[in-house]
């Protein structure tokens, strides 16, 4: 069976809006998600026993120790409410995820459920917004067994609060080993809009009761369908690079 265990990841900031400040804000948070990415990493999403639990997190050191600055979502009309992936058949509402109080990302606790990291970017809007999800569990498949199936030019859905759908088209898949996990790649901010799909993958470690890797889906937005129906093509400034690999 596969392991599930979406990493945990650093810095985590609410995503930047316009202006000097929330340009200031997200610098702070991509130096948090560095260090919260590393942790996350170390979090084991397989329990012993007969029901899947949470393994504890690795905790900071004294030099890595961090109070981040976390700014809530300014208005939850333009929270995530819903994540479809056509291709590998997931069609869920999405639950929020913040900070343990160890400052690692927390971890859906529903196996079925996806989770958006809610102190980064809502979807659609620039910089890089993060869901995770369990691969597995002792019961079988999670809400992302599938992930590591994606290619290029697949879709991904993201409903938000007031209606509005953003389309993200899959630009690449990578696996990370959880020490080599490259967090500022992950939920750093590379002026377009981008969405990361994160699980666990690679070998499954026994003692560890942990998967060794990390398995990331990179996104860029497409377009975004208003309530109303009005398709929104997304600019050119909002969309990846030809070639955005690190």
């Amino acid at each position: 069976m596969r392991g599930l265990e979406p990493e945990p990841h650093p810095e985590p900031h609410p995503e930047p809006e316009s202006g000097g400040g929330k340009a200031r804000q997200w610098g702070l948070a991509l130096a948090l998600l560095v260090i919260a990415a590393a942790l996350l990493l170390a979090v084991g999403l397989r329990g012993s026993g007969g029901s899947p639990q949470l393994a504890p997190p690795l905790s900071l050191g004294p030099t890595t120790s961090i109070s981040p600055d976390v700014v809530e979502p300014e208005s939850a009309l333009a929270a995530p409410i819903s994540l479809r992936i056509p291709q590998i058949g997931v069609d869920e509402t999405l639950i929020e995820l913040g900070l343990n109080a160890d400052e690692t990302v927390e971890v859906p606790l529903d196996y079925q459920k996806p989770g958006w990291f809610k102190y980064g970017p809502t979807p659609g809007t620039t910089g890089s917004s993060v869901i995770l999800g369990h691969v597995d569990s002792f019961d079988g498949p999670a809400v992302f067994y599938q992930l590591d199936s994606l290619a290029a030019g697949d879709r991904v859905e993201v409903t938000l609060a007031d209606g509005a759908t953003a389309h993200f088209e899959v630009t690449r898949l990578a696996t990370y080993p959880k020490e080599q996990f490259p967090a500022e790649e992950v939920y750093g901010e590379h002026g377009y809009s981008a969405l990361q799909l994160v699980t666990c993958g690679g070998e499954f470690d026994p003692v560890t009761r942990s998967y060794e890797s990390n398995v990331v889906a990179y996104t860029s937005l497409v377009e975004t369908v208003s309530a109303s129906g009005e398709v929104i093509p997304a600019p050119a400034s909002a969309r990846a690079p030809m070639d955005s690999s690190p």
